[in-house]
């Protein structure tokens, strides 16, 4: 397989889409996560995760045309292993998606400097709902295994409508933050992460963020690989008709092209077409 060659378009693309995406979300927690004993609690994750579903959308419909839309460097590692991004294309995709996310945080800081101070102008850590660090990665890997099977399988399988990629990745992202968020953060997203702890100094543990997002994206690019795509013939196509059948037939009337008969009809004379 030929690997589709990335150009500066597609580079400039990743940084601007991945800065968009980490302003909007670390404005959203500055603005409707509270901080205090019980802030889990005295959060809107619901407004949360449904700012990470429409704008991940909008991204992916309108900038993502220009270089596939990953704004995530765990998407476009799992892009490298199953072999669709040319490593130094995605080596090149990481570095704008990581300072789209320092811009993107510097943003929400100079517009939210003193509301933004309390969250860490959106930074995540892993809260004590949970046990420790362990137990944040495994939350952080579940959530980044199913936002990159969804990508992978909307925009790679034959048996996924390809329509349905954008939604279906922005509702994922969505519900995976309503649940993850009153744990981690619900960062997912290594330059979600970056970009305001490292603005903030914030780093909320640091490996839970690196290590658990890339177990789940090697995991879901083995299920996709060794069991979606392993299966029968894709359900979304319909099967070509017999050639010279009673469909090919009514074809060849209704086009006009006369009636197809042994000899293939009119269309298929010498010199119309037709190749040695």
């Amino acid at each position: 397989m030929e690997l589709e060659q990335k150009g500066l378009s597609a580079y400039l693309a990743e940084l601007i889409g991945t800065f968009l995406l980490v302003f909007f979300i670390t404005s959203v927690v500055v603005l409707y996560v509270s901080t205090g004993q019980n802030a889990q609690f005295g959060s809107d994750f619901a407004v949360v995760g449904l700012t990470h579903f429409l704008l991940l959308f909008g991204l992916i419909i309108s900038i993502g045309v220009a270089s596939g839309g990953h704004f995530n460097p765990i998407v476009t590692a799992a892009f490298i292993v199953i072999r669709r991004i040319d490593p130094i294309d995605g080596l090149v995709y990481m570095l704008a998606q990581l300072s789209g996310g320092v811009l993107g945080a510097l943003l929400c800081k100079g517009l939210l400097l003193d509301e933004g101070r309390a969250t860490h102008y959106g930074s995540v850590e892993v809260t004590s709902l949970l046990g420790g660090n362990f137990q944040g990665a495994i939350v952080e890997a579940l959530g980044t295994f199913c936002l990159v099977l969804v990508v992978l399988t909307a925009v790679f399988s034959k048996k996924s409508f390809k329509e349905w990629a954008p939604l279906a990745i922005g509702t994922t992202l969505g519900f995976a933050v309503m649940v993850g968020g009153p744990l981690t953060g619900a960062g997912y997203n290594p330059a979600r992460w970056f970009g305001p702890a490292l603005v903030s100094n914030e780093w909320g543990g640091t490996w839970p963020y690196l290590v658990g997002p890339v177990v789940g994206s090697l995991v879901a690019v083995a299920v996709f690989a060794f069991v979606l795509e392993a299966g029968g013939p894709p359900p979304t196509e319909s099967p070509e008709p017999i050639k010279g059948g009673p469909d090919s037939a009514d074809k060849a009337r209704r086009f006009g092209r006369g009636k197809a008969g042994p000899a293939g009809g009119k269309d298929d004379a010498p010199g119309k077409g037709a190749t040695a």
